[in-house]
């Protein structure tokens, strides 16, 4: 066997590799739990409230204001520390939550017959998409993004022509979180496709 055989196969090797971790994403049926109401995300989550320490006085080091929410059917976790309030950081901590499970959570949907959700379509404004990150909307917005754009094996493009916006709406749209653009690029380069700018 030549050599330039075996490093191909060991190439090919590496990207199956990638490829199948990328797919390995959770994926479930029914609405993406970013999507869900505040109440019934919650009943699907144990919320844990303590201590945090350093700077903000005694209500926050005396208090039980640091809020950890873990998602039990995917087992993400997010937290929130930073205010002095329990309610305020179990806000930040549901939308942090939201935000992670909109990253890493996969609804099943057809690459080509992708029926838009009626949030992406009042959101919508002919082909172009806006909304500000963090804008309680943005996490659904981004799961259904990032939905299509997997099923669509990272063409963007098509994507966008399937979600009914231009190709730099939606990259503009999923540049905004860095861990779904590092994870669109991923897949781009396992797909033999070019990195998003």
């Amino acid at each position: 066997m030549p050599m330039e055989s075996g490093m191909e196969w060991i190439c090919q090797r590496q990207l199956a590799s990638r490829i199948d971790r990328l797919s390995r994403m959770d994926t479930i049926k029914g609405p993406h739990p970013s999507t869900l109401e505040e109440e019934d995300l919650l009943k699907e989550c144990d919320v844990e409230f303590g201590r945090a320490t350093g700077p903000g006085g005694q209500n926050r080091n005396r208090r039980d204001t640091a809020t950890t929410i873990t998602h039990r059917p995917s087992g993400v976790v997010a937290a929130a520390t930073e205010r002095r309030s329990q309610a305020q950081n179990r806000s930040r901590a549901v939308f942090r939550l939201r935000m992670k499970l909109a990253a890493t959570v996969r609804s099943r949907t057809h690459h080509e017959h992708h029926t838009c959700s009626e949030l992406w379509n009042d959101r919508r404004q002919g082909r172009s998409i806006s909304v500000n990150p963090m804008h309680r909307d943005y996490p659904s917005l981004l799961s259904e993004a990032l939905d299509v754009i997997v099923a669509r094996r990272y063409d963007v493009a098509g994507a966008a022509g399937v979600l009914g916006v231009s190709m730099s709406q939606l990259a503009k749209l999923v540049r905004h979180d860095k861990r779904s653009f590092a994870m669109i690029n991923r897949g781009r380069e396992a797909q033999g496709l070019p990195r998003l700018k």
